[in-house]
């Protein structure tokens, strides 16, 4: 049973002039009600105008009453983030479930050797999708660490291989790095090579350029944009965080300054790059 708050996709099954009904897809076919009051933010004139009957829906889970088997469920508290967000990953995991299903076929499995496999990767990833997309990036070994048999972990990669396309995102932020402080050149270096190492998301890569002194790029490569943009600002973090407070407490250090900040999370094209920064 979903809990309260979550976002569910569901089927609408019948409308009354009271509301309409549904099936929770996730949730093997469970009924819940969406009432007219929660169905629009402004006022329903006729509720066949905003449901129809085998209409795919985004829902807010409102009550659960599991005595009564009743799900009462809300449309107009769902933003328009919620549910496309909501509907990609339903998506996905749909996609995953046909993967499965055909790896079993390459397998030669039955419906119910899929299932266990299904629960192995829910127990372990906590979903379907991004299991799938390790083993992508990584190899079948991701699978056969989570528990799957090396004979299962290789079906579901060859099959997810055709069916899946890793996309990657990148960022990038210029920085203005200066120091006149005895050993300045040392400091700079330690800030760029620890801003390399930071702690980042799996699949994402930073590389630091150097553009021509004092100014650097830092560029961030990662699975998604949110990734990347999140590790780009880690990076600079980095840069700058610990100069800045060696700055103020010794008063010996210029502020570097990110001279792109405005700016720094566009999406760029390939192309020919300045000359790759190396720490030594």
């Amino acid at each position: 049973m979903p809990e309260v708050g979550d976002l569910v996709v569901a089927t609408v099954t019948r409308v009354e002039d009271y509301g309409a009904y549904v099936k929770l897809d996730e949730y093997s076919g469970i009924e819940g009600l969406v009432h007219i009051s929660e169905i629009s933010t402004t006022w329903v004139r006729n509720i066949r105008e905003h449901a129809r009957q085998g209409q795919k829906l985004v829902l807010k889970v409102l009550r659960v009453s599991s005595q009564r088997n009743q799900i009462d469920l809300s449309l107009r508290r769902v933003t328009g983030r919620e549910k496309s967000e909501k509907m990609l990953e339903w998506k996905k995991e749909r996609k995953a479930e046909a993967i499965l299903k055909s790896a079993a076929d390459k397998l030669k499995k039955t419906e119910e050797d899929a299932e266990d496999i299904r629960k192995i990767l829910l127990d372990k990833f906590g979903g379907l999708y991004s299991p799938l997309e390790e083993a992508l990036d990584e190899g079948p070994e991701v699978l056969v660490k989570g528990g799957l048999s090396s004979e299962w972990a290789q079906a579901i990669a060859e099959v997810t291989k055709t069916k899946i396309r890793l996309e990657r995102s990148k960022v990038r932020g210029t920085v203005s790095v200066t120091c006149h402080k005895p050993g300045g050149v040392e400091i700079i270096k330690q800030a760029l090579m620890s801003a390399k190492k930071i702690r980042k998301p799996r699949g994402s890569e930073v590389k630091i350029y150097s553009i021509g002194s004092p100014k650097y790029r830092i560029e961030v490569e990662a699975p998604s944009f949110e990734a990347a943009e999140k590790t780009l600002s880690l990076a600079v973090e980095e840069v700058l965080g610990p100069s800045r407070r060696l700055a103020a407490r010794e008063g010996s250090l210029d502020e570097m300054v990110d001279e792109t900040m405005p700016k720094m999370f566009e999406i760029h094209s390939e192309g020919d790059m300045p000359g790759l920064w190396h720490p030594d």
